[in-house]
């Protein structure tokens, strides 16, 4: 006996068959849209090695820079075993923390097995594999990498608060600039997703048996929970805002607009 269940449907229909009648493929375009443009856009900035600093300002695409040309460099210029084969770039050192921090984030999984994989496209939608494979084997299972990664993204993020301190020094002298303003806003963005972040809430108290004997951690597990039912927004808010700052700060180096100096 046939039957008209959304479920049957995504079970047992043909790809992108559905008995939905809402634009139910405009979240997966626009979500494969925004991702292919952030994609495109980081690895052009990163492979170019230039006007990723100006004035107090260093891009948060570049930061922390380990090896470089500029005053920010922590170590010095270009190692000499870098591979002679690959174009230099102090980003490469460190975008890969974030990058992979958030290509296992539990909610970009969600988002991008839709938009890029169709798997389903959307909810009760025919998909195009009859299979599920699940996360338990190459290359899938090093998803769980993720905390991993979270817990080297607080680095990172610990070294982008502290160019936004290094932002308010304009040649020894306390000042802020519309760039001071753009950095600030990403770090909060920034950090709004990543203690909002799933795995950040289970290390909080996840653990715990009961909670209620752990107040401090109780308190901060609360504080992350709540970050954590926006955390969709704080991911689209930083991905945005990061590349934002890196273009406003490579637009100044290379005299397309300057700096507004606030005082």
């Amino acid at each position: 006996m046939a039957s008209s269940s959304p479920d049957v449907v995504w079970r047992n229909g043909r790809f992108g068959q559905t008995t939905r009648r809402d634009t139910w493929w405009l979240s997966p375009l626009l979500i494969f849209l925004g991702f292919s443009g952030f994609i495109v856009y980081a690895t052009w900035a990163a492979f170019q090695n230039k006007d990723y600093v100006v004035g107090p300002y260093i891009s948060p695409f570049y930061s922390p820079e380990l090896w470089g040309s500029s005053p920010h460099a922590l170590i010095g210029p270009k190692p000499s075993w870098f591979p002679a084969f690959i174009p230099f770039s102090p980003a490469l050192f460190i975008l890969w923390i974030p990058g992979l921090f958030r290509f296992t984030c539990y909610y970009y999984r969600g988002a991008y097995y839709k938009a890029f994989w169709a798997d389903p496209p959307a909810c009760a939608v025919g998909e195009p594999r009859k299979t599920y494979w699940g996360e338990k084997s190459l290359p899938l299972i090093l998803q769980n990498s993720h905390r991993q990664f979270l817990r080297l993204s607080y680095i990172v993020w610990g070294f982008l608060a502290w160019d936004v301190i290094k932002a308010f020094d304009f040649d020894g002298h306390f000042g802020m600039g519309l760039g001071t303003l753009v950095l600030l806003v990403n770090v909060v963005l920034i950090g709004g997703y990543i203690f909002g972040c799933h795995a950040f809430r289970h290390l909080i108290g996840g653990t715990l048996d009961r909670m209620s004997e752990h107040p401090a951690r109780h308190k901060l597990y609360d504080c992350v929970t709540c970050l954590n039912g926006n955390h969709k927004k704080w991911a689209w808010a930083s991905l945005f805002s990061v590349a934002f700052a890196d273009v406003y700060v490579r637009l100044c180096a290379m005299g397309v607009w300057h700096d507004w100096r606030i005082f």
